[in-house]
């Protein structure tokens, strides 16, 4: 039962309970929990207290309300270890899901600008962008930037539909000895946020990742703007896969 006299709302008390029992599988993922009039007479409390803690959850993602059906428990979102060194694709096939990835435009021989914090800054690089899906929903927006004394003749390279780290490994003999990431909150202008069919307001995971090659440090930088509203993107720990 929930405690009237402890300092914890009511409706907080049973939201608890509640997630307790998604937790242990008392509520399995996708099956109905009580109704409010079952909960309300199996805790003793009023059905407003009742739609008070469902509310929450419902805000939180654990639950979901079906009109004329009930209250159901959320399937959990798909996970994926985006942040492998082996690519951005292989780590959704690692999962089983499919990905359908897209250049926007062919790779470009540029100069990086010299007065800026880029790992390339006064550097050439290749540069190109892609865009990936997942379940027909845009979910990546990648900046690639490759060392061009590295990747020579990139731009020659038909990369439609191939996996970068495929390429590397295969026509440039190239695989990353080790790398760096760093995570935070990141904003898209206007045509960029179209692509990923979101706001130029939504806050997205921007995830910089840094590789470094045998024979060059710093040989590979990209930024990766990923939606996190259908996916939670994790990262392993442990050593580097190199796979």
């Amino acid at each position: 039962m929930l405690n009237p006299q402890a300092p914890t709302p009511l409706y907080y008390q049973l939201a608890e309970k509640l997630v307790a029992g998604i937790r242990a599988g008392e509520y399995a993922s996708g099956g109905r929990i009580p109704s409010e009039h079952q909960l309300a007479a199996r805790y003793g409390i009023g059905r407003p207290t009742v739609r008070q803690a469902i509310d929450s959850l419902v805000r939180k993602g654990l639950l979901s309300r079906r009109r004329g059906s009930g209250t159901y428990v959320c399937e959990p979102p798909q996970e994926v270890d985006l942040f492998s060194l082996d690519g951005t694709s292989a780590s959704f096939r690692k999962k089983g899901l499919a990905t359908e990835s897209r250049l926007l435009g062919q790779a470009v021989r540029q100069t990086i600008d010299s007065e800026t914090l880029h790992p390339f800054a006064g550097r050439q690089a290749y540069v190109l962008s892609r865009l990936t899906r997942s379940e027909k929903m845009p979910v990546l927006l990648e900046e690639l930037y490759l060392d061009a004394d590295l990747f020579t003749g990139l731009d020659q390279i038909d990369l439609t539909g191939q996996s970068l780290s495929t390429v590397a490994a295969e026509r440039f003999f190239l695989r990353p000895s080790g790398g760096r990431q760093n995570f935070r909150i990141g904003y898209l202008d206007d045509t960029r946020a179209k692509l990923l069919e979101v706001g130029a307001d939504t806050p997205l995971l921007l995830v910089e990742r840094l590789l470094h090659f045998p024979r060059k440090e710093a040989g590979f930088f990209s930024r990766l703007f990923c939606r996190t509203d259908q996916f939670v993107f994790s990262q392993t720990l442990g050593g580097l896969n190199h796979a």
